[in-house]
């Protein structure tokens, strides 16, 4: 039966969204686990000869919310952990022979970080500070010699002069990204959140205050490996693109050989609380907002993999799992407005006249896990300044090109409002992360809704027979509503007259159904079709 329903589906209304597509690689995940490696979410990382050094971060799973526990000192990482995960070895430190204004910087969550050369930098984070008896968002940027504090960890020996911290208020961020292109950083945007947590909002005792950067703040760091400083450039500030967080912005290679970063996804949007579905690109003249394209997989930031190949001049992002506001359903995009964990693991490819698309890989997570999560790339291989792996140099067959580690390990894809904190921890467990080529079975599905031009987004999902649909219009045209069950049963449609260019609205009241479940809603113009699942609960 369920063979006969998905060929209806298929054959007679043509509403499956996704195309099998040869693919430039595939991806293999590997589990191992190191004895007494602790979970860990939201961290900062650097690397040297193969180990890494762990800085920050969560042991705990998704944060509460209740606001007395919601971010609690017990969840806080107050060590230093460095992993050599080719001799599967582990070894910690306290932070508390530091001094206290970088323990305290250094055991929040969410800190933007960029490793340079030795030097790895750690910039704001969210945490509980003794010194102001409060949640704060740190005005601080640390330098951490990588190296000299792995070196010493291990031979136990003391760490303290490897640390330096300056102040400044461009610092207060958390959430957002810190990257550098040529010689210049860019601190792409997040938050500065202060007090506690609370999803009643801020006026809400204990309450708290939450402003948004919106911003690109550009600067160079003077480091001589004794003064530190900053040198600002410019902020570029924009509240309705750029209000994001909890984000990726990866490091590019543009079409046109340069250096660039894409921020993807984050949330929220200015004016309604779910995921963004455009992006940004940023180069060194500025920033662009791409409409053309959507991303519906991997909102939140997870580990992700930054892939170029000169040969075609073809980018490729790479995302595993964590949470976003849509999944797949046997190729059928499945809306939730709640926006759970996810396990899918999805491409963006960027070709070499700039348009995107998203592929959906036929690998997946194990779990509900990635959110919050890193990867860490495997040590020389062949890679651009910035980091971006060059593709057509991964030779082998299969190549071992890095590990994935930490993040949010989810029971269940929404446990927010339910959330004791049990329902999810901080997760322990590594993966070893292999490219393969000239695989038979990379067939990667694109996602059509992606370069699409109608965006089609429904409100809300679940529903009680009655939503919203938000879409866009290249032309001014007609459009054909159209509402399904699960056996392709025509429930409802309707004609939408001359509709104008640019954004549209329309409230959908369906009347005719018999019974609460899963629905089909299709949106067609003469050139393009874009079909949604929704669930109508009582």
């Amino acid at each position: 039966m369920k063979i006969k329903i998905f060929l209806v589906l298929f054959l007679v209304f043509e509403i499956i969204n996704l195309n099998g597509q040869n693919a430039p690689f595939n991806i293999k995940l590997s589990p191992i686990n190191i004895k007494g490696l602790p979970g860990i979410q939201a961290y900062a990382y650097g690397q040297f000869d193969g180990k890494w050094l762990i800085v920050g971060g969560r042991i705990d799973g998704l944060h509460m919310k209740q606001p007395f526990a919601s971010f609690n000192e017990e969840g806080r990482n107050i060590n230093l952990i460095v992993v050599d995960p080719a001799a599967e070895q582990q070894w910690t430190a306290p932070l508390t022979s530091l001094p206290i204004s970088i323990q305290e910087q250094l055991s929040s969550t969410n800190m933007e970080f960029y490793q340079q050369a030795n030097m790895l930098y750690c910039i704001g984070g969210y945490g509980y500070s003794g010194t102001n008896d409060d949640h704060i968002t740190y005005n601080k940027l640390t330098a951490i010699n990588v190296p000299s504090v792995i070196n010493s960890i291990i031979g136990a020996n003391s760490f303290t002069n490897y640390f330096r911290q300056i102040s400044d208020t461009m610092f207060a961020v958390t959430g957002g990204y810190l990257n550098k292109m040529y010689d210049t950083y860019y601190l792409t945007g997040g938050q500065k959140f202060d007090g506690r947590y609370n999803p009643m909002g801020p006026d809400h005792g204990p309450g708290f205050s939450q402003v948004y950067t919106n911003a690109i703040r550009k600067f160079k760091i003077n480091d001589d490996g004794i003064t530190l400083s900053i040198v600002p450039i410019t902020t570029i500030t924009d509240m309705a693109n750029l209000h994001r967080r909890d984000f990726n912005v990866v490091a590019q290679i543009m079409p046109d050989g340069q250096e660039g970063l894409t921020a993807f996804s984050g949330v929220f949007q200015h004016n309604i609380d779910v995921p963004f579905l455009n992006c940004v690109n940023i180069d060194t003249v500025g920033y662009y907002v791409n409409n053309s394209f959507s991303q519906y997989y991997n909102h939140y930031h997870c580990a992700h993999i930054p892939l170029y190949s000169a040969v075609n001049n073809e980018m490729h992002t790479v995302f595993f799992g964590g949470i976003a506001q849509y999944y797949d359903s046997m190729g059928i995009l499945v809306q939730n407005n709640n926006v759970p964990f996810v396990k899918t693991i999805a491409r963006v490819t960027r070709k070499s006249d700039g348009t995107m698309s998203e592929y959906k890989l036929p690998v997946e997570m194990p779990q509900l896990l990635g959110a919050s999560s890193e990867f860490i790339p495997k040590a020389q291989l062949p890679k651009y300044e910035n980091d971006v792996l060059k593709l057509d140099e991964l030779n082998e067959d299969t190549t071992l090109i890095g590990y994935i580690y930490g993040g949010i390990h989810s029971t269940a894809p929404n446990i927010f409002w339910v959330n004791d904190g049990t329902q999810s921890d901080a997760n322990k467990q590594l993966f070893k992360v292999y490219l393969i080529k000239n695989s038979p079975t990379a067939i990667h599905e694109l996602n059509k809704q992606s370069n699409g031009s109608l965006h089609l987004q429904v409100y809300p999902n679940p529903n009680n027979g009655e939503l919203v649909l938000n879409f866009y219009l290249n032309v001014a045209t007609d459009v054909l509503v159209s509402i399904f069950d699960v056996n392709g049963k025509l429930i409802d449609k309707k004609v939408l007259k001359n509709l104008a260019l640019g954004s549209n609205s329309y409230t959908v009241k369906i009347n005719n159904t018999p019974y609460e479940g899963i629905y089909f809603v299709t949106l067609e113009t003469a050139y393009e079709k874009a079909t949604q699942k929704i669930i109508i609960e009582p």
